[in-house]
């Protein structure tokens, strides 16, 4: 209920973090600035495209932006893979990611953690009120009413398991964008 999902992932996007990173590298020459966001056992395969791409730039504005395109794409998916996430191809520029990621980005920007902090502890007190509310409200059933009863323990069963579910994500490290069920590459290290 609470993984991060591949919706929400920002570095798969034209204007995420990994793509800015390689428009800066691809400007400056300087391969460093991608390399952190591959996994050591990938750094050769990416200084290769890397200079492949820096010649092919070099051979007009068509060739450039076509290199910069096979950059993004090979740099994203290798980085994905190092995650153990499926690259599932580049994400257009300004799409909707939600509130978390933006706010989590503009901390770390800003080095003001307490907005972040807010929006998400506004986030778990309202979903949690919320399901508490509708438990409370069906708990009282009139017992020969199997239906009403079916509805409590619906309200209960999503009532308990979201708190279960917060508790255990307060309590475990991030794991990357996806539950270590689905992941799909070899390192499922991540960033």
């Amino acid at each position: 209920m609470l993984a991060p999902s591949g919706l929400y992932a920002h570095c798969d996007g034209l204007d995420g973090p990994v793509v800015t990173a390689a428009r800066k590298a691809l400007e400056t020459g300087n391969v460093n600035l991608i390399l952190i966001w591959v996994q050591k056992d990938d750094e050769a395969a990416i200084r290769k495209a890397f200079t492949d791409v820096l010649a092919v730039r070099k051979l007009g504005p068509q060739a450039k932006e076509m290199a910069d395109m096979y950059f993004f794409e090979t740099l994203v998916r290798i980085h994905r893979a190092g995650e153990g996430a499926p690259y599932t191809g580049l994400k257009p520029v300004g799409r909707d990611l939600g509130p978390a990621i933006p706010a989590a980005d503009k901390a770390l920007e800003d080095g003001n953690i307490d907005p972040l902090i807010k929006l998400v502890t506004d986030g778990v007190q309202k979903g949690i009120q919320e399901r508490f509310e509708k438990a409370r409200a069906e708990k009282n059933y009139n017992k020969d009413d199997v239906q009403a009863g079916r509805e409590y323990i619906e309200a209960y069963v999503m009532f308990i398991h979201y708190v279960e579910a917060l508790y255990e994500t307060s309590q475990s490290p991030a794991k990357g964008h996806f539950p270590e069920g689905e992941q799909v590459g070899a390192h499922g290290d991540e960033h």
